[in-house]
């Protein structure tokens, strides 16, 4: 983010601003670190002064010299710096350093310091641990068999030591097999199987004919394939992978073969191509669930049999799966939710309503749909007094905070985030508040959005919900016949507000436009001389934003959640989501393919509520945004010229 003069005389309020020398040295000394340059960082570490980021250069030098340095230097570092962001990044790769190396007694010693230990380093911990037998590891590796489908390197030897212990079974490392093909981690299936005792597991090579194509390996198996379970688990494993691409053809494999199968492993199947056809939204998806019958589903197979109940509004069956879920899972607000949905479907409107009371008073789409179950307003809460000076200057004065301000100077965005997230750790809500109001009045507005919508008590929606950009976000959305509080809704979860923000497909600026979207927005409309480099233009971004924004509407029935999906995911999709009955539209967004689109709609919906709200000063409805959404109609040949 590019600011210019007046802006950064606001950027450090109670402090001198650096020379252009100072900041110059230091970004020098950030390549020379980048590229291995020692002699260089070395020269521009003295011209350094007394900078804001002064202690990453000292981190860098550290780092370079970690395989020759002394290692009082470093503690030294680690001491003066202790719980600064940079300090327990440094920790934790010398960790790393130390645990490749088996310095088990040094990680004793440094592990316990660190605030937010990554999963490698505390697996390096767990290795110092075991190397002094302490055998609680391994209870704590196995409450992780389940979950951990992908672990690090270093956690291996955390893994093997628990196989070795023989606490996992022959039945446990086919379970985690199945899981990690479920996650389609086909490596790591190979990975886990290596541990099944000898002459138990199955041939190399037909487990790679199963990955790679297996439809031909279903047909070319020996006459006797059922007569061991490698056989009959890799038959089930097949079926899998052909329900990844054709849950129908799939089942009709399975059917074939199901009666070579034990109840266990057909089950298991079952469930693959019920969970994939639910993520197609094919009607026998349900009747695939019930074939499953009582096999243990993961988290993501709960979810889809929920999801295919609430599409053919089978709400005996959302009833009953969400309350199988396990505790935590049924916890969640989604599935709170539809459970007390289904309740007050079936007449027990009392329980529904203890259900929908747990989660009214959050700020998310599934806290708005349940307040408004109890006929309540969806507001934003009172504003909490304004920060007084003391509190502000405490904010402009926290170390982590000056850090964060000096990397977004500069323009090292990724940095200032992790150095500013990291400086709000601990902080109660005062002091959030008049961080989130430093950052507005910096212009960094997703830090200010992310901070505020940290507090637990004292809030303020004006931060939450920001509108910057008014005098062109305004204009347009009223020249394209737009919901300003919808644009601002979808802006708000696109970029953050960041005009620099760039997705790791391409898409960017404030509405994160793709470049094949803007080259034909800008055509359609008419935009003269358009080149890629003008969608970093405010103006122009929000300009051939809007108007693509208005372009879906019209296609998809003029329905904001089929068009925010479609603005995420490709109008196509959204088209295609639709079912074959009308529903409503929490249910289209929930029942959303792709996750990201899922959570995209959710959240610009219950977005557009509060700005809404903040804009008209009364309430809104996220029902009545939400609408029905209505059936799939010979009208699909509408958008088959939109990208």
């Amino acid at each position: 983010m590019k600011f210019c003069l007046p802006l950064l005389v606001g950027l450090f309020l109670s402090a001198p601003l650096f020379a252009q020398g100072d900041d110059s040295a230091f970004l020098t000394a950030r390549d020379a670190f980048r590229v291995g340059d020692a002699n260089k960082l070395e020269r521009a570490a003295s011209q350094l002064g007394k900078h804001e980021l002064a202690a990453y250069v000292e981190n860098y030098r550290l780092r370079m010299d970690m395989d020759k340095g002394d290692p009082d230097d470093l503690r030294d570092f680690l001491q003066r710096n202790d719980g600064s962001y940079v300090a327990e990044k440094l920790r934790a790769d010398w960790i790393r350093w130390l645990g490749k190396r088996s310095t088990w007694n040094e990680v004793d010693a440094e592990f316990p310091k660190l605030l937010a230990p990554e999963a490698d380093v505390t697996c390096y911990s767990q290795q110092a641990r075991l190397a002094r037998n302490d055998r609680t590891v391994l209870g704590e590796a196995e409450k992780l068999w389940l979950t951990m489908l992908d672990p690090p390197e270093p956690c291996r030897p955390i893994i093997d030591a628990l196989v070795a212990s023989q606490r996992v079974s022959v039945d446990d490392i086919w379970f985690r097999a199945r899981r990690q093909l479920e996650a389609n981690r086909p490596a790591q299936v190979k990975a886990t199987l290596n541990y099944l005792p000898d002459g138990q597991g199955p041939d190399s090579r037909a487990l790679d004919s199963v990955m790679n194509s297996a439809i031909s390996y279903l047909v070319r198996q020996p006459g006797n394939w059922s007569n061991s379970r490698a056989g009959r688990e890799l038959a089930t494993f097949a079926i899998q992978r052909m329900a990844t691409g054709d849950p129908r053809q799939a089942a009709e494999q399975l059917e074939r073969i199901k009666d070579r199968l034990q109840d266990g492993e057909r089950q298991w199947a079952w469930s693959q191509i019920a969970l994939r056809g639910a993520r197609k939204h094919l009607s026998e998806s349900l009747d695939w669930y019930a074939k499953a019958g009582k096999t243990e589903l993961s988290d993501e197979g709960y979810q889809w049999k929920v999801r295919a109940a609430l599409r053919d509004q089978e709400w005996g069956g959302v009833r009953d799966t969400i309350q199988a879920m396990p505790p935590a899972q049924a916890a969640l607000p989604e599935w709170t939710y539809w459970l007390g949905r289904a309740l007050k479907s079936g007449g027990r409107t009392s329980e529904a309503d203890a259900l929908f009371e747990k989660i009214a008073d959050q700020a998310n789409f599934y806290g708005n749909l349940a307040a408004e179950e109890l006929d309540r307003k969806v507001l934003p809460p009172p504003k909490a007094k304004a920060t007084t000076a003391e509190e502000q200057k405490a904010a402009q004065d926290n170390p982590g905070i000056r850090r964060a301000l000096a990397f977004f100077r500069l323009d090292l965005r990724t940095e200032g985030v992790r150095e500013w997230n990291w400086a709000l750790r601990g902080m109660g809500d005062r002091e959030l508040l008049a961080a989130a109001n430093l950052a507005k009045n910096n212009q960094i507005w997703d830090r200010a959005i992310n901070t505020a919508d940290r507090t637990k008590n004292e809030h303020d929606y004006t931060l939450r919900f920001l509108a910057p950009y008014g005098d062109q976000v305004r204009p347009a959305a009223e020249n394209q016949s737009l919901d300003d509080a919808w644009v601002y809704g979808l802006m708000r979860q696109e970029s953050r507000f960041v005009p620099a923000a760039k997705s790791s497909v391409g898409a960017a600026g404030l509405m994160q436009l793709m470049p094949a979207t803007a080259k034909w927005v800008a055509r359609k409309i008419g935009l003269r001389d358009f080149h890629p480099g003008q969608v970093h233009d405010t103006q122009t971004n929000v300009l051939l934003g809007t108007s693509y924004m208005r372009l879906v509407m019209e296609n998809l029935d003029n329905h904001p959640v089929l068009a925010s999906a479609a603005y995420n995911a490709g109008p196509s999709r959204a088209r295609k989501w639709r079912g074959d009955h009308p529903m409503e539209g929490a249910i289209y967004a929930e029942t959303i393919p792709f996750n990201e689109t899922r959570d995209y709609v959710k959240k610009v919906m219950s977005n557009a509520v509060y700005y809404s709200a903040i804009f008209n000063g009364k309430a809104d409805s996220l029902k009545a945004r939400l609408g029905v959404v209505e059936t799939n109609t010979a009208e699909a040949s509408k958008d088959s010229e939109l990208p």
